[in-house]
């Protein structure tokens, strides 16, 4: 798979997993009723705990985003890619939303804060392609 964990971020490594699998059914690089690598192989691929990819699967399954196909393993369940799409803009606003609020903290104005925004964008823009 394609993901990248990253242990020294301070977010549970079970939950990067989680996000990760939404955000790909976002992206729509996991598709509705496509297969996930089995727990050990995608726990040799990231050289993780079988039990932290175990764990992320079942929030994935408690969820309702990844449901068991009977002797082949786990698939994305149909029709929630919307939902992965909408909790992907909550986390994103979330940390946006502590950013900006750590900024006014510290004492920038709104245009200092606006002209800050502006320049990553615009970097940011220059160096990922848009979806």
């Amino acid at each position: 798979m394609f993901f990248s964990i990253d242990a020294s971020n301070g977010v549970a490594i079970y939950e990067q997993v989680v996000r990760q699998v939404k955000f790909a059914i976002a992206e729509e690089a996991l598709q509705p009723g496509q297969l996930l690598p089995s727990i050990r192989a995608l726990s040799v691929d990231l050289a993780l705990n079988p039990n932290t990819v175990a764990r992320a699967f079942q929030q994935l399954q408690s969820e309702g985003i990844l449901e068991t196909v009977r002797g082949r393993g786990l698939a994305v369940c149909a029709g929630v890619a919307e939902r992965c799409k909408e909790l992907r803009r909550e986390l994103v606003s979330d940390r946006l939303r502590s950013a900006l609020s750590e900024a006014l903290r510290a004492g920038l104005n709104t245009e200092e804060i606006q002209a800050i925004v502006q320049r990553q964008l615009h970097e940011l823009t220059s160096q990922v392609a848009p979806q």
